[in-house]
């Protein structure tokens, strides 16, 4: 089912290749934590379908507001993020989970599982390179968005963040 939300996702996105290999790279990033702080398998499943669709606002939002923040991402995406999982036979728990990790992926407070936690840091380690962010923002995100020990080590090793003077 997984394999089918991808290149359901890939269809949706056609002709915007940056879309699509950011959640690719989200997806990949999400799986790699998930595995190594031992979600179990449903966990997992949730986190990466979640992976997968968190970002399927955009276009409405683009769409209806020709904006595409953080914001009106949570709001509008939901809706087509449960169509999909729908049609593609997810079970009502299963589109529950998934619909509010997409409506709460950009909020950073009151994060309520590991499922959620790995979505924002693998979110936050393709948007810090992706953005081209600075030391300092990669610093700042570190300490206040990380809190998997793999998801720390990952952003300590890709950004280069000295224990001497980061951590």
């Amino acid at each position: 089912m997984l394999n089918q939300l991808f290149m359901e996702m890939i269809n949706y996105y056609q002709r915007d290749a940056r879309r699509i290999q950011h959640f690719t790279k989200v997806h990949a990033f999400a799986k790699l934590i998930g595995q190594l702080e031992n979600l179990d398998k449903e966990t997992l499943n949730l986190l990466e379908a979640a992976a997968y669709v968190h970002d399927i606002g955009i276009k409405p939002a683009e769409k209806k507001y020709g904006s595409s923040n953080g914001k009106l991402q949570e709001q509008e995406g939901p809706a087509p993020a449960r169509k999909l999982l729908e049609r593609l036979g997810f079970d009502e728990k299963q589109i529950q989970r998934i619909c509010y990790l997409v409506a709460h992926h950009h909020t950073y407070s009151n994060i309520d599982g590991m499922d959620y936690q790995i979505l924002v840091e693998a979110d936050f380690l393709v948007n810090l390179f992706e953005d081209n962010a600075s030391h300092e923002a990669v610093v700042s995100a570190y300490h206040k968005i990380f809190k998997t020990h793999h998801g720390k080590q990952i952003c300590e090793t890709m950004f280069g963040l000295s224990p001497q003077k980061d951590l």
